[in-house]
């Protein structure tokens, strides 16, 4: 290792084995009996990572995420906790000089360990949520390799799993501070080793004499936000034995187009620091104006500069350095006067919340940066603005927040309280909380000190479903006030004066953002704790509408069904977990889903509500196989998602102040609440969820069957038109209305016009509606929404014939390989109906109707049919694929030949590696994750869309771009 200030990460070469089979002690382990490499009794580790994750790598147990292979793994309340405490080894080179002080880093282990460097023994005491730092710089060799042995303990209260499940098994979890999802919830099966093992970073860290610690940075606005002060201060230790003299040093940059940088502030103070002492400095604030703001997801930029701080010692040179993002902002949240909500303003902008309940990405803690990277990109691609990570879970880690702040997810961050585990449940859970409260505390203080620099993170929340036990509940209250400033900022105009001359906010443990007891309490379900969140079910969609369905301002969890694409359950489950529910008819008429043992153990939520809600599968025809159920369930996913934020976003700031989706993925390969499996493949619902959320959206209220506007944004809509067009399956357009114009304020939902086609003469039972939100000044298209629709009391069965039609399609697809993957643009265009027949607001002339009628137009058929051929079977038999005829060899185009008209319904795209010779057909070959900026959607005769394709591929790997669709259920390759 280069002798230089900083940390390098220890992470790779480690080697770890079951405590019981070495006869060694870790002294023996780290002096003349090193292991020489991966023989048994040793394996290659998975570090950070756990010890389950370390046997699956060495395929020592079955993937227990895979079928019901979970149930082949011993369970550490049967094993006992010897089985599953590991040793952990490796081997690293450090020669610092004499004046060089080293520090061992291990940002988390789970649960307790000993640490031997060099056969010298240090503890890291209990608690899955704290730092531990060991001052190695007296053990190391500078002149051989360092040899590091971590002899790791699981939990102290592991806890049984009763033969019901149940939520967090018999809640022995919640006596030690750990994540209380290891014992198993209704969404996940039981981790066997309860997340044992080093799961976070380890480094090795130099500084010269005196070293910077945590460092926090806060800022306070004026002038309306033109004006800004950054207040710093960080922890100063000196470790050496005489006073130093020092130069403290904060620049503050901004990064400009092609990585250029610019130096908006560098500023230098003098220090002196007595001998083994530890201090507090705080910077004299730097003001700034007119900053670059940080912004949520739909409002603006995520704006970030970076802040470096480091000290020089008299004498002695760099001794330490720091560095870390930070974005300007202020976030305010009050409760809503009008709506008893949690409100929320971000620089003093309401925003209505509407986001997620994530867990964690992976149950067995595999938390690699790139998958933290595409789990937060595909929130921001779903317009989802805020995250709540459950009390459950994790506390996340800084990788997780840094995307959340490159791409702007808000998030609350709860503590690790949940009332199934700390107070109630089967068996009755201890109300007391973790045994150790003092340990609590220290997690609790040592998290927010690791995260309450990044700008994503809103507010902090003491549990779920509970409030943590008393004498915690008033330390985090008193310790996470907010500082006067920032109080008094709600009931006073902005003074320069306060802030300057009281204590700097950047002084507190936190001080900017507001505690609050717990997930349903001040501002959350009905604010008392009352159990008053959810439901958690398939729900009729035209009821998320009505005024009746929740009846409190913000909703932290109401959550669906969630079943993943047929390729995700073949490469998940064995042959006999393909087995689609039996659809059980019951004498009320409704019908019961009775699911497969392989599916109820990953937890399936089914797609019915006998007594309430109508198999919304079944809605569409009896499924006869996999294929066809997962298909029609992304269909209600797609309707489902979108009717749950539709109907929120229709009562918004009137009714309702945000909500959150009961869950936005599964840690593991579960059935329900998800809008990506664990694969990182996307469900219709995804989708679902990306249209509705859109900042500027156009919508049909499901219950009153009036056009709405959502505009969230903070710019009012100006010369705004609506276009609603149906289509029936027979390819006719009896319906349509273009509005005159009309503008919507900011931050407000505007009801338009009321759709009349259902009350006409002659509906048709089921039809297609397209409706277009237009600027007319410029003609841009700013919102589009497509809905399949049936008349009350009827159901999708006509879609089943609907399949046969061959409606022809134009495919231009261009790609670009680059050191960051494949970019590919697809443009995917319905060539029946009359090419010449476009939206009145694609003309070059823009004409608009002054009485905003609707127009019923009989069975008129559009007309002007491409191909003209008749039925030629097979799909393959109808595509006909070549290269542009100029030299860009990357452009291809697809034609598929079809007699027929009519709506090109339920299009996605996929990417595969190309299938050998050799491969089995059943082998899953998608590639994955991909990023697309839309998908699942339908195109009218005329219409094209245009998509954007991003992903990696490992060397070698050729890429086929696939498309399929209702009117093309075998598929064909575009790319």
């Amino acid at each position: 290792m280069a002798v230089e200030i900083g940390a390098v990460k220890l992470d790779s070469g480690w080697l770890a084995a079951r405590c019981t089979d070495v006869g060694f002690t870790g002294s023996e382990l780290t002096t003349n009996h090193a292991p020489a490499g991966p023989s048994a009794p040793w394996m290659e580790a998975a570090v950070p990572g756990t010890v389950l994750g370390t046997l699956l790598k060495n395929k020592l147990i079955p993937d227990p995420f895979y079928g019901m292979e979970n149930e082949a793994i011993i369970d550490i309340a049967d094993s006992g906790r010897e089985y599953y405490t590991f040793w952990y080894f490796t081997a690293f080179q450090c020669a610092p000089s004499g004046s060089h002080h080293v520090d061992l880093n291990f940002r988390a282990i789970n649960y307790s360990a000993e640490v031997y460097l060099n056969g010298h023994e240090r503890f890291l005491p209990k608690g899955m949520f704290r730092r531990h730092c060991l001052d190695v710089k007296d053990i190391l060799y500078h002149d051989r390799q360092n040899l590091l042995a971590v002899r790791i303990h699981p939990p102290d209260h592991p806890g049984r799993i009763p033969p019901q499940g149940g939520q967090g098994g018999d809640h022995e979890i919640g006596k030690d501070v750990a994540a209380q999802y290891v014992e198993g919830w209704d969404w996940m099966t039981p981790i066997r080793d309860r997340n044992t093992g080093i799961w976070d970073e380890v480094s090795i860290s130099i500084t010269g004499p005196i070293k910077i610690a945590d460092p926090h940075l806060v800022s306070s606005f004026f002038d309306d936000y033109t004006r800004v002060y950054l207040h710093a201060t960080t922890e100063l230790e000196n470790r050496s034995d005489w006073t130093t003299e020092c130069t403290l040093n904060i620049q503050v940059t901004t990064e400009l187009e092609g990585s250029i940088c610019l130096v908006e502030h560098l500023q230098a103070q003098h220090v002196s620091i007595p001998p083994k002492s530890h201090i507090q400095y705080t910077f004299p604030p730097l003001l700034f104006n007119k900053p670059n703001l940080w912004w949520p997801n739909g409002m603006g930029k995520q704006s970030l500069y970076n802040v470096g701080i480091t000290v020089d010692v008299e004498g002695y040179g760099e001794s330490d350095t720091w560095s870390s993002l930070f974005g300007f902002r202020k976030i305010e949240n009050t409760i809503d006067s009008a709506t008893g909500g949690r409100l929320f303003k971000v620089n003093g902008q309401p925003l209505f919340i509407r986001g997620g309940n994530w867990i964690l990405s992976d149950g067995l803690l595999r938390l690699s940066t790139k998958r933290y990277e595409t789990d937060i990109k595909f929130h921001a691609d779903m317009n989802f603005n805020m995250l709540r990570c459950w009390g459950g879970g994790l506390a996340e880690r800084p990788e997780f927040y840094h995307y959340c702040d490159i791409y702007g997810l808000l998030v609350w961050q709860e503590f690790w309280i949940t009332g199934d585990c700390d107070g109630r449940g089967d068996p009755v859970s201890n109300p007391n909380g973790p045994l150790d409260h003092d340990l609590f505390l220290l997690c609790a203080r040592d998290t927010v000190k690791l995260l309450r620099n990044h700008p994503s993170l809103a507010l902090w929340v003491g549990g779920n479903e509970q409030v943590p036990p008393v004498d915690i509940n008033m330390a985090l209250e008193s310790e996470l006030k907010l500082h006067p400033y920032f109080e008094i900022l709600n009931k006073t105009s902005n003074s320069v004066d306060l802030i300057l001359s009281s204590d700097d906010p950047s002084r507190y443990l936190d001080g900017t953002r507001v505690y609050i007891r717990g997930s349903m309490w001040d501002g959350f379900a009905n604010g008392k704790g009352d159990f008053t969140d959810g439901p958690y079910e398939i729900q009729n969609p035209e009821d998320f509408f009505k005024d009746d369905y929740y009846n409190y301002g913000f909703n932290p969890e109401v959550g669906s069904v969630g079943m993943p694409v047929a390729a995700t359950i073949r490469a998940t489950m064995p042959p006999e977990g393909w087995k689609i529910p039996l659809l059980k008819k019951l004498p009320n008429g409704y019908i019961e889903e009775v699911p497969n043992p392989i599916w109820d153990y990953h937890k399936y939520i089914p797609y019915s509500k006998p007594g309430k809600v109508h198999d919304q599968i079944e809605l569409y025809g009896s499924p006869m196989d996999l294929d066809d159920f997962c298909e029609k369930a992304q269909l209600v996913n797609y309707i489902q998602y979108r009717a749950l934020l539709e109907g929120w976003t229709s009562r918004m700031w009137t009714k309702y102040t945000g909500v959150l989706i009961w869950k936005t993925q599964n840690p593991w390969t579960g059935l329900r609440g998800q809008f990506y499996d664990h694969l990182h493949d996307q469900t219709a619902g995804f989708y679902g969820c990306r249209c509705a959320a859109e900042p500027i959206h156009v919508q049909l209220n499901l219950a009153t069957y009036f056009i709405e506007v959502v505009n969230t944004t903070s710019d009012e809509i100006s010369n705004a038109v609506v276009e609603a067009r149906v289509w029936d399956l027979e390819g006719n357009c009896p319906y349509y209305n273009i509005t005159e114009k009309f503008s919507v304020p900011r931050k407000r939902t505007q009801r338009v016009f009321e759709m009349k086609y259902p009350k006409s003469e002659n509906p048709k039972p089921v039809y297609f509606l397209l409706l277009k939100l237009f600027d007319a000044s410029n003609k841009t298209m700013l919102s589009r929404n497509f809905y399949w629709l049936h008349l009350p009391g009827e159901d999708y069965k006509l879609l089943e014939p609907y399949r046969k039609k061959k409606i022809p399609l134009k495919v231009t697809s261009k790609a670009v390989v680059n050191q960051f993957g494949y970019e590919i643009k697809v443009s995917i265009q319905n060539t029946s109906g009359n090419p010449n027949s476009k939206s009145p607001c694609s003309d070059a002339n823009v004409t608009y109707r002054s009485n905003n009628g609707d127009h019923v137009m009989g069975s008129s058929k559009s007309n002007g049919r491409v191909g003209g051929e008749n039925d030629v079977g097979l799909l393959r038999r109808m595509c006909r694929f070549f290269h542009s005829s100029d030299t860009d060899d990357s452009l291809r185009v697809v034609e598929v030949k079809g007699p027929d008209s009519g709506v090109a319904f339920f299009l996605h795209l996929s990417v595969h590696a190309s299938k050998s010779l050799q491969q089995n057909d059943q082998k899953d070959t998608r590639i994955l994750p991909v990023h697309y900026s839309d998908n699942y959607f339908s195109l009218v005769p005329g219409e094209t869309m245009n998509v954007d394709i991003s992903f990696d591929a490992s060397p070698g790997v050729t890429p086929n771009v696939m498309l399929h669709g209702w009117n093309y259920s075998s598929g064909f390759r575009v790319y």
